[in-house]
C-alpha cells in the first residue's frame, strides 16, 4: 500500500521473539515495510510469526546467534536475498543478565551481556553498513534504555553495555552521515514486558516497585517503542542522527 512511512523498505529486527521486538515488526509491517525477524529462539520467533496478520511475503524468520560475527553477517545477506535490499537495522536484542553488583557479577554473565547487547549490535551494524552503502543509505537503530544514562541497583552488565550503545551510535552516525547512513539509538524506560515480568515475579509486582517512579503515570508498553522506532526509521526523521532518543515517561526529568 502505497503512502506508508517505510513502503517498499526492508527491514531487519533483532531480539524480534521478544515483546518490543515483535511489536516492532508489527509496526513496520503496518507502515509498508518488508522484515526479515531475526532471534537465536526458533520456538518463539516462530511463535511470535504467527501472532502477526502478515502477508508471508513481507515477513520471514531467520535464526541467528547475533553474538557470531559469521552468523550475523549471514542474517544481512538472508534479508538482501529474501527482499533485494537491506534498508533499515533495528539491534534489539539483549540478554537476560541475572541481577548482579560488580563485586558479585559472575564472569560469563558479563560476557553474555556484552557478546549479545553490544557486539552483536556491532556486528549487525558492520554487515548492515556493507549492504547500504551502494544503496545510497540507510537508518540503524540501537535499542539502547534509560539505564544507559542512569544508575539502577544490580543492573550494572545491562546498563554498561545499553551506555556503550548510545556511544556506539554516535561514532557510527558521524563515520558513516556522508553515505547517507543514519544511526540512532532508543532508549526507553521501563516497559511492561513478559521479560520484565520474570524478573519480578508478576506485572502487577512490576507496576507496584517501578510504577510511581514515572511522572506520567504508567509504564511504557511495546508498542511505544514500536511507535518511536518506525518514526526514527521514516523520512520524517531524515535531519535526524547521532543522538539518543529518550522515552521514558519523565523518569529521567527528576
Amino acid at each position: 500500500m502505497s503512502g506508508q512511512r517505510l513502503d517498499q523498505k526492508t527491514a531487519i529486527v533483532t531480539g524480534a521473539a521478544g515483546d518490543i521486538g515483535c511489536a516492532v515488526t508489527r509496526k513496520f509491517l503496518a507502515e509498508g515495510a518488508r522484515v526479515l525477524m531475526v532471534d537465536i529462539n526458533e520456538e518463539k520467533l516462530r511463535s511470535a510469526l504467527q501472532t502477526l496478520d502478515a502477508a508471508s511475503d513481507r515477513c520471514t524468520v531467520h535464526i541467528c546467534n547475533i553474538s557470531d560475527r559469521d552468523a550475523a553477517h549471514a542474517a544481512v545477506a538472508a534479508a538482501k536475498s529474501k527482499f533485494g535490499s537491506a534498508d533499515i537495522l533495528v539491534n534489539g536484542a539483549a540478554a537476560m543478565t541475572p541481577g548482579a553488583t560488580i563485586a558479585d557479577l559472575e564472569p560469563e554473565d558479563w560476557q553474555q551481556a556484552v557478546d549479545v547487547n553490544l557486539s552483536g549490535a556491532l556486528w549487525m551494524s558492520q554487515a548492515a553498513i556493507k549492504q547500504m552503502r551502494p544503496q545510497g543509505g540507510g537508518v540503524i537503530i540501537h535499542i539502547a534504555s534509560q539505564l544507559g544514562q542512569v544508575g539502577a541497583p544490580n543492573r550494572a552488565a545491562y546498563g554498561a553495555t545499553k551506555a556503550a550503545l548510545i556511544q556506539l551510535a554516535r561514532a557510527m552516525a558521524v563515520d558513516h552521515a556522508a553515505e547517507g547512513i543514519r544511526v540512532v539509538s532508543l532508549s526507553a524506560g521501563a516497559v511492561l514486558t513478559s521479560r520484565l515480568e520474570t524478573r519480578y515475579g508478576s506485572k502487577e509486582k512490576v507496576v507496584e516497585e517501578l510504577g510511581h517512579k514515572y511522572p506520567i503515570g504508567r509504564l511504557g508498553t511495546p508498542e511505544d517503542v514500536a511507535n518511536s522506532a518506525a518514526f526514527i526509521a521514516s523520512n520524517d526523521a531524515a535531519f535526524m542522527t547521532g543522538t539518543d532518543v529518550l522515552i521514558d515517561g519523565g523518569y529521567t526529568a527528576y
